[in-house]
């Protein structure tokens, strides 16, 4: 038996390896690859947000996960593809050729993305370099209108060391497709894209004229499981709290109910901190509601318990100082009763003594009589000082009610009109 040769073509391997090997023979990488060095390397961008990550408030970052491109054009590898087995585009280690220095400034970390290590180079020399990258940036967040915020954080692009004479840059699509283009982000987070804008600008310094784009990514939050979860909770919490200004100032039953809604705000509000956006710079609206709801509440239960404590000392004052007034008296009548007979010093018939004892007698009930009418007339004043404290009270009560209102009133307004603007974008 034998094997049957069979001729094959030449491998279009070995071209592709000759041409590589041609390229990178005798390439500097160290050099900006321009033939004539006055002619700057312009640097097109191109940025597609595929989705928002996370949003830190309290520390003022903003993760997500960009796709990102640049193209530019290499003077020193370029070929004719006619002696290359017409061979029009390569890939190239990116770590072998010049690559351009452009950061983002409001970088803070990098997170873990794929590595690509390689570039596509064609026969022109125009070099396409693409990667992913989980960006974690600095960005001003604002907060105050949560759940109905809208973000707006930038990313700059510019070169570190090479000014505009030596790396330019520009847009590699139109900045009307990049504002509206939408189709790489994942939307069903809780973040939406609104828009992307760019802008070009000369960032001008000490060391020189970089040239600068930056990209605006604007950002809104579905605000639904909010609106479920804190906002309908929080109005039923309002309305139980406005319910308890119905109940009588002096009830104690008051007392205990006001302490049973402030305990439900103190749990509401611990299991809210856990959703509620946290920032050293501003606090939500939904918190500084929260908050001076909670003042109204402490400030009402502090005054039912002021007067509930100030009734029952007037009262239990009220009743001591009758109880000694009488005793004092029958006491200092008994020791008159008493005197006289020692003053006397003799015994008396009984009959005698039925006849002197009837003066003695109506004087105690004149005594009696007066003391009662002084009881009276005391108990005709303390109750005409707690209606006037009663009526204080219920002046003083209706003012919180009519703040509460205020306060209730301005809270929805804003909060229709934050949902009005979030919708009119």
């Amino acid at each position: 038996s034998g094997i049957l040769a069979i001729d094959t073509p030449h491998p279009r391997s070995s071209a592709l390896h000759h041409l590589t090997k041609q390229l990178l023979q005798k390439y500097r990488k160290e050099v900006r690859p321009v033939h004539n060095w006055t002619q700057a390397t312009t640097v097109y961008l191109d940025v597609f947000v595929r989705a928002v990550l996370d949003v830190d408030a309290q520390n003022q970052k903003l993760k997500t996960s960009v796709w990102y491109r640049e193209v530019w054009d290499d003077e020193f590898l370029s070929w004719n593809s006619s002696m290359f087995d017409e061979i029009s585009e390569i890939s190239l280690p990116l770590s072998a050729i010049w690559a351009p220095d452009i950061t983002i400034n409001e970088f803070v970390d990098i997170e873990r993305s794929p590595d690509l290590p390689y570039v596509y180079v064609n026969s022109s020399g125009t070099i396409k370099h693409s990667k992913s990258i989980q960006l974690v940036s600095a960005c001003s967040l604002e907060t105050y209108a949560f759940p109905f915020d809208i973000q707006n954080c930038s990313l700059t692009f510019n070169s570190i060391l090479h000014t505009v004479e030596d790396v330019d840059l520009a847009f590699l699509r139109s900045r009307e497709d990049i504002t509206h283009d939408q189709k790489e982000f994942l939307n069903d987070g809780e973040w939406e894209l609104l828009s992307v804008s760019s802008t070009y600008n000369i960032l001008q310094s000490s060391a020189g004229d970089f040239a600068q784009i930056q990209f605006n990514v604007v950002i809104r939050r579905r605000p639904l499981v909010y609106v479920v979860s804190l906002l309908i909770p929080s109005i039923f919490l309002m309305l139980v709290d406005l319910g308890s200004f119905y109940l009588p100032p002096t009830c104690h039953a008051r007392i205990v109910f006001k302490s049973s809604v402030l305990v439900g705000y103190t749990v509401f509000r611990l299991n809210m901190s856990d959703e509620v956006p946290k920032s050293a710079v501003t606090t939500p609206l939904i918190g500084v509601f929260f908050t001076v709801c909670m003042a109204f509440l402490v400030l009402s239960l502090c005054k039912s318990i002021l007067l509930v404590k100030f009734l029952h000392d007037e009262q239990c004052s009220q009743r001591e100082w009758t109880f000694l007034c009488f005793r004092g008296d029958t006491d200092a009548e008994g020791s008159r009763m008493d005197s006289w007979a020692q003053l006397t010093g003799v015994t008396e018939s009984p009959i005698c003594q039925e006849h002197q004892a009837q003066p003695w007698t109506l004087r105690e009930v004149w005594s009696q009589l007066q003391r009662i009418s002084s009881y009276f007339q005391t108990q005709d004043q303390a109750d005409r000082q707690e209606a006037g404290w009663l009526a204080l009270l219920e002046r003083f009560d209706r003012l919180l009610f009519q703040s509460y209102l205020v306060v209730l009133g301005f809270y929805t307004i804003t909060l229709c009109s934050l949902w009005v603007l979030w919708s009119g974008l």
